[in-house]
Formats: C-alpha cells, structure tokens, sequence
C-alpha cells in the first residue's frame, strides 16, 4: 500500500501538484489499514502530464485501486449529493458528522 501510495503521490508531483491531503483506515490508530483516500491540490497541475488514471472514476474506483492501491480525488470535486467537496468530506467523521483531522502532505518536500 505504500508503495501504491509514493507512486501516486510522485504522479501528482510530476504534474505539478503541491498539496495532497490523506484520510481512510491509513490514517487511524488501525493496526492493519486496508485502504487510503487522497484528495488533491489542483492548482499548477498540468493536465496534459497528469496521469489519466488519477480522473478515471469508475465503480469503486477499481482502475486507481489496481494502480495505486488506493483512492485519489480533486480536492475541490464534488464528494456526494449534500455538496461538500473532498476537501471538506475528508474532514467530517462519517459517525458523527464532527470535524476531524487529517494528514496533509506537502509535495515540494517529497524525493
């Protein structure tokens, strides 16, 4: 999963990407996490270099998870029918609708 996760976020660079935002049972006190969402920064991304599969949203994501092992999304995309966008989503406890934290990564720092 981490592998699949560098691969993804190294994608995101190369197009120009600057901020990743992570959320998912990867991010949890889970001892074996079975997933990761990342939402991402779309300024200065340049969408002639940004992998297609990082927008290919078919059912369950199967392309993205074949790839990276893992789920990626605009940070300003619309998450579901209530409207909040990715960004917001990931940060709204899916129990009890709380704010909540999540781990954001600064790309201009990965190597």
């Amino acid at each position: 999963m981490l592998n699949g996760l560098r691969a993804g976020l190294d994608d995101l660079k190369r197009a120009g990407c600057r901020t990743v935002y992570v959320d998912g049972s990867f991010v949890t006190a889970k001892e074996v996490p079975n997933d990761f969402d990342v939402c991402w920064e779309e300024n200065g991304v340049d969408p002639l270099i940004l992998d297609p599969v990082l927008l290919t949203f078919d059912p369950g994501r199967a392309t993205q998870k074949a790839k990276y092992m893992g789920e990626f999304f605009p940070a300003s995309a619309i998450a579901d029918a209530d409207g909040p966008s990715f960004l917001e989503f990931f940060q709204t406890d899916k129990e009890s609708g709380r704010r909540k934290g999540i781990i954001a990564i600064d790309l201009g720092g990965l190597e």
